[in-house]
C-alpha cells in the first residue's frame, strides 16, 4: 500500500469536487503473486530477470535436483517389485483355486493365498502412492509461471541455499501484464456515483481506454479533517507489448 501526504490527498479531493471533472489516480498490478520453494535445498539457476515477461508455464527457478531424482528413482524400482511380487501372488492364487477344487489342498491354505494376494495388491498400490509422493516432490524443486505475466521483483540467485521455514521474503514476485488498474483516492460521495462493473475510460499516457469499475473501497485509507478517503480501481486490458508500471498517474474520467 502506497501512503500519501495530507497535502496530497487534499489536492486530490478538490479535484474531485466539481462532478465530471477526472479523477487524479496512479496505476497499480491487479493483484501479485508470490513465489517461494516448499523444500530445502540450494539453488540451481535462475532463468528470470526484474521486468521480464513470460508466459504460463514458464521455468523461473530451478533447485538442485539430484537427491529428488535419485528418491523418484527408488520409488519407482519400489513400484516395479511390487508389481512382480503382485502377478506372482495371483499366479499362486490361481493355483490354489485349482488345486483346492481337486480337493488337494485344505480351505486354510487357500485362505492363505488369498490373503498374500489381497497383501501384495496394498503393497503395490502402496508403492505407487510413494511413486507420486516422490513425483510431487520433484515438481516442487522447480517454480514456473502460473500465468502470462511480467516478473515484478526477484530476491534469488544461483546458489542461494533455501530453508523453507526461513523465507522472510518471497524468491519471485509476479503479476499478470495483461491488465492494469487505475486506482484513486476518493471521498464516500464520489464512491457513491459509481457502480459495480460500470463501464469507466481510463486516460493513460495521453490515451483513452475503456475499463470498468473492479473495486469499491469498503473500509477507508484514512480519515483527514474533510471526511474519510476510500480506494476506487477501475480494471482495463493493456495492450500488447505495451509496459505499464505501477504509480504511473492517469486520469479517470467520471460519469
Amino acid at each position: 500500500m502506497r501512503y500519501w501526504t495530507i497535502a496530497g490527498v487534499l489536492l486530490l479531493l478538490s479535484a474531485q469536487v466539481h462532478a465530471g471533472e477526472p479523477l487524479k489516480g496512479w496505476l497499480e498490478w491487479v493483484h501479485e503473486v508470490e513465489m517461494r520453494v516448499v523444500e530445502n535445498g540450494v539453488v540451481d539457476d535462475v532463468l528470470v530477470a526484474t521486468g521480464q515477461h513470460v508466459k504460463a508455464g514458464d521455468l523461473l527457478l530451478r533447485m538442485d535436483q539430484r537427491e529428488a531424482k535419485a528418491l523418484l528413482l527408488e520409488a519407482r524400482a519400489r513400484v516395479a517389485r511390487a508389481r512382480v511380487a503382485g502377478e506372482k501372488a495371483q499366479r499362486e492364487l490361481a493355483r490354489a483355486e485349482e488345486l483346492f477344487s481337486r480337493g488337494l489342498i485344505a480351505v486354510e491354505e487357500l485362505k492363505d493365498a488369498e490373503l498374500a494376494q489381497v497383501a501384495a495388491v496394498a503393497e503395490e498400490e502402496a508403492a505407487k502412492a510413494a511413486e507420486e509422493s516422490r513425483s510431487v516432490a520433484l515438481e516442487r524443486t522447480e517454480l514456473r509461471a502460473p500465468f502470462d505475466g511480467i516478473i515484478v521483483a526477484r530476491h534469488v540467485w544461483k546458489g542461494a541455499v533455501i530453508y523453507k521455514t526461513l523465507q522472510q521474503e518471497p524468491l519471485i514476485v509476479i503479476a499478470p501484464d495483461d491488465q492494469m488498474l487505475a486506482r484513486a483516492l476518493v471521498t464516500a460521495s464520489v464512491l457513491r456515483s459509481f457502480k459495480p462493473n460500470q463501464p469507466v475510460h481510463v486516460k493513460v499516457n495521453g490515451r483513452v481506454r475503456e475499463g470498468r469499475v473492479y473495486s469499491q473501497g469498503v473500509q477507508s485509507v484514512r480519515v483527514e479533517l474533510e471526511g474519510a478517503v476510500y480506494y476506487l480501481d477501475i480494471i482495463f486490458d493493456a495492450k500488447p507489448n505495451e509496459l505499464l508500471r505501477p504509480s504511473e498517474t492517469v486520469q479517470i474520467l467520471t460519469p
